[in-house]
């Protein structure tokens, strides 16, 4: 243990891979130190196992109906009570965690690369090029992202697929932004100007050098939005827009226990609860990857 810690934390490492773990292990470490970062860590990763192992977690199964068990308070047969069907809340909320982690993967799936890519083109190439593409950021940029997701997925349908694509297409302009932000503090770098001079293409030198100098910020800012894209899946499933029923969508289920606010609180707040600590989770996480990956802006938050 002792030689592998030596050998990651070398101040001469004597090959590449040795270089980029020991980086690796100084993130780790660096990481470990912020308190609620490890709890943010610990929120996904509860959330994880909880998708990943829904069927052997949750008691019931999500879809069945039983109207002689409708609106039970929470106890020890049913821990967040019953909803207006009788359905396991339970049981609905362990298995909404698949859904919200299938949004969040799809739409940073797709809107993270094609950000960093419109972003890190636009920033190299400049002129024209810049002019037109950050033209187009800059009108998506001006509209809520609620309210253009909207717009999109009222043409589009409703359906948890369209509200996928309608919360991607709305959240990509940001990361352009910051990758044609990146782009341009190292576009007429000596070791840019190095790899031009051997011969290689602007192709090779935006996916081999300028889209990985990018992906830290990248990520950072992947990361603190994770609890906004959730916050919009949530609000279209609450008006209607995202999963139809009877998939247990937590947003959908806060729109039907609404009804019943007053008198069966908790089939509203338990789902509630659930978008709560996982977005969180995602902006602890995310705090803490920016403090580690860029300590001065870290330093000034």
């Amino acid at each position: 243990m002792i030689l592998t810690k030596r050998w990651l934390l070398d101040e001469s490492p004597a090959s590449r891979l040795q270089a980029s773990m020991g980086r690796l292990y100084r993130m780790w470490v660096a990481l470990l130190r912020n308190p609620l970062a490890v709890l943010g860590g610990v929120i996904l990763l509860v959330l994880l196992l909880t998708a990943a192992f829904a069927p052997l977690i949750a008691p019931y199964s999500p879809y069945g109906q039983n109207l002689g068990q409708r609106l039970l308070p929470p106890s020890g047969l049913h821990w967040m009570g019953t909803d207006e069907l009788g359905r396991d809340i339970f049981s609905r909320v362990v298995y909404g965690s698949r859904i919200t982690l299938m949004i969040v993967a799809l739409v940073a799936v797709i809107s993270a690369p094609l950000g960093l890519l419109i972003g890190a083109i636009s920033g190299y190439f400049g002129g024209w090029v810049d002019k037109v593409l950050m033209g187009v950021t800059d009108v998506f940029l001006s509209m809520p992202k609620l309210i253009l997701a909207l717009a999109f997925v009222a043409a589009l349908g409703p359906g948890i697929e369209n509200a996928v694509i309608a919360i991607a297409i709305t959240a990509w302009p940001a990361y352009a932004r910051i990758a044609r932000a990146e782009t341009l503090t190292f576009r007429n770098s000596e070791f840019i100007m190095a790899t031009r001079l051997l011969g290689a293409s602007d192709l090779r030198v935006i996916v081999g050098h300028v889209l990985p100098l990018c992906s830290s910020s990248m990520i950072v800012r992947v990361t603190l939005d994770m609890a906004g894209i959730i916050l919009t899946a949530a609000g279209l499933g609450f008006l209607g827009l995202g999963a139809q029923p009877p998939l247990p969508e937590w947003g959908a289920m806060i729109s039907r226990g609404r009804t019943f606010i007053l008198d069966q609180w908790w089939v509203a707040t338990m789902p509630g609860f659930a978008i709560i600590l996982v977005s969180l989770g995602f902006c602890f996480l995310g705090d803490g990857l920016r403090d580690v990956l860029d300590p001065k802006q870290g330093g000034k938050s």
